[in-house]
């Protein structure tokens, strides 16, 4: 039988190895999958997904996390959301479902140093899915806002959270991980991230559906 001591040693052991999921400006960046043209009539909640998208996109500007974003074969789904703003942010167009294409994996090696991805977009259960499950494989942190993701359908949408919640995906939330990012209310870009963060709450679209 193993005495208390094994136990406790056992237990911080297993502490020390278990990744916590803490996100570092540094050792950040942030994927937003396939936000285009055509799911606005489709995807639930898409006026959400626009608006959590647009702060967190802003905010990763503010602390100098880099940003990627794809187009699932834009000639037929359309470009990305107009009301996001991709100025300064890689651009990939694609056809597999997972994100991790050539050009996603090149940006990834040229940012070695990255161990944790916030990935937000659409669809839950497809593209995003995939792209998280890619990851984790890769040995990244992966973590995912609940109120940047979406599906055409809420139940798929759920289905696909709670998949990749057990499979050790972060859930969270935009505002929460970029809080997380900037740590100290003394941070040089608090003001800033403050005006974002009040911007975000106050022009929030209504009615606010089930999420």
């Amino acid at each position: 039988d193993l005495s208390p001591t094994d136990i406790r040693g056992a237990a911080l052991l297993a502490m020390m190895t278990r990744s916590l999921g803490r996100l570092i400006p540094t050792r950040t960046v942030f994927f937003l999958c396939d936000v285009q043209e055509r799911f606005r009539d489709l995807a639930f909640n898409f006026p959400h997904i626009v608006h959590s998208a647009r702060l967190l996109i802003s905010g990763a500007k503010e602390l100098a996390v880099p940003v990627l974003a794809t187009e699932q074969y834009p000639r037929a789904f359309g470009k990305t959301a107009g009301e996001i703003d991709l100025t300064g942010v890689q651009v990939c167009e694609k056809s597999k479902f997972s994100m991790l294409v050539p050009d996603v994996e090149s940006f990834l090696a040229t940012h070695e140093k990255v161990e944790s991805v916030v990935l937000f977009g659409l669809e839950a259960h497809v593209c995003v899915q995939q792209t998280a499950l890619d990851l984790l494989e890769r040995g990244y942190d992966v973590h995912l806002p609940l109120d940047g993701v979406g599906s055409q359908r809420p139940f798929d949408r759920s289905a696909a959270v709670k998949r990749l919640r057990d499979a050790g995906v972060f859930v969270s939330s935009a505002e929460s991980i970029l809080f997380e990012l900037l740590r100290d209310a003394k941070h040089e870009k608090f003001r800033a991230m403050n005006a974002l963060f009040k911007d975000f709450n106050s022009s929030r679209p209504d009615p606010i559906a089930k999420m």
